[in-house]
């Protein structure tokens, strides 16, 4: 395969995988209303936000004119949501019904990093090899 097609697998892959989790914001919001850290305002409110951003990049990383756009958004989510991912590592057992293990929401953090790649993979990098650009 080559790079082109490589990199519009990537970007499919990250679309799909955005709205994906997007929607998940909607079909099971108390998961994420829970892990929500104090003082970021009204839970439902936040999740519906981070959701719509989510469809929205995922969408976005598809229609070439909003690319860029979409996936500087989608950095900028992730990083916004970091806090939530430390939250939920550093106060499991505070959380209702979160049945995951202190060490997998520790192995997770670093996570955030490789999907920032991807994004900027995804939606950036891949406008150059598209385009024909080094």
């Amino acid at each position: 395969m080559s790079a082109i097609g490589i990199a519009r697998l990537l970007r499919v892959a990250a679309a799909i995988f955005f709205v994906a989790a997007g929607v998940n914001h909607f079909v099971n919001p108390d998961f994420y209303r829970k892990i929500v850290p104090p003082g970021f305002g009204s839970p439902a409110v936040v999740v519906a936000i981070s959701g719509v951003a989510e469809i929205a990049g995922g969408i976005g990383l598809l229609i070439p004119q909003l690319r860029r756009w979409a996936a500087w958004g989608l950095i900028a989510l992730l990083i916004a949501v970091f806090p939530a991912n430390v939250y939920m590592a550093v106060t499991q057992r505070s959380i209702p019904d979160l049945h995951f293990s202190r060490r997998t929401l520790w192995l997770r953090l670093p996570l955030q990093g490789v999907f920032i790649v991807w994004v900027w993979y995804a939606g950036l990098r891949t406008d150059r090899i598209d385009s024909g650009a080094r």
